[in-house]
């Protein structure tokens, strides 16, 4: 008897997701499901609502849709073609010059919209059309871009750095960012390096 709570949600679970419904659906219904065995029906639901507003409620969360805002608004405002033009003036007389411009460029995007998604569409919009006019193949430059994009993980600010300070239990924000330059500038120079 004391067995049927856990055989409803494991069975449930697995049947959600065979029949294609998205995980975290799969884990509310499953919940639920198996709440509903063990207590009744309104407790139930309450509880799962409650969870499920709790749940969203996290301050620090809310960094990450706005510096992703901040870097499309940047981008569509024309800031990664000025960080361009600057990385230009710091490295582009140096052979492979396109190819170091969009390393930099991509760290310093990152360094701004704390994102590498954001990083990797601002940087290969503009400048993956430009590295094939300059001779470098499709497949170099969309490596250069995504490998480059990477950095925007480590220097700050970086939304995976507020997200593992959430989940760790209160790793201090200012501390992982603090501690993410140096890996993330080091990555960078590695990559111009290679």
């Amino acid at each position: 008897m004391e067995y049927i709570p856990i055989l409803v949600l494991v069975i449930s679970f697995i049947c959600l997701l065979a029949i294609g419904t998205p995980v975290a659906w799969s884990i509310t219904i499953s919940a639920l499901l198996t709440m509903l065995v063990s207590i009744p029906a309104l407790p139930a639901f309450t509880t799962v609502a409650q969870r499920i507003g709790t749940g969203l409620d996290s301050f620090a969360l809310l960094a990450i849709p706005f510096f992703i805002l901040s870097g499309e608004l940047m981008n569509k405002g024309g800031i990664a073609h000025r960080l361009i033009a600057f990385a230009k003036t710091l490295v582009g007389a140096l052979p492979g010059g396109l190819a170091l411009i969009n390393i930099i460029s991509a760290m310093l995007m990152g360094a701004i919209a704390g994102s590498a998604m954001a990083s990797a569409s601002a940087m290969g919009s503009i400048l993956g059309p430009e590295m094939e006019k300059e001779g470098y193949s499709r497949e170099f430059g969309a490596a250069v871009n995504i490998t480059s994009a990477t950095t925007g993980l480590l220097i700050p600010p970086s939304n995976v750095l507020i997200v593992y300070s959430l989940a760790s239990g209160g790793a201090s924000i200012a501390a992982l960012f603090l501690a993410g330059y140096i890996p993330g500038i080091l990555t960078g120079l590695l990559l111009m390096l290679v």
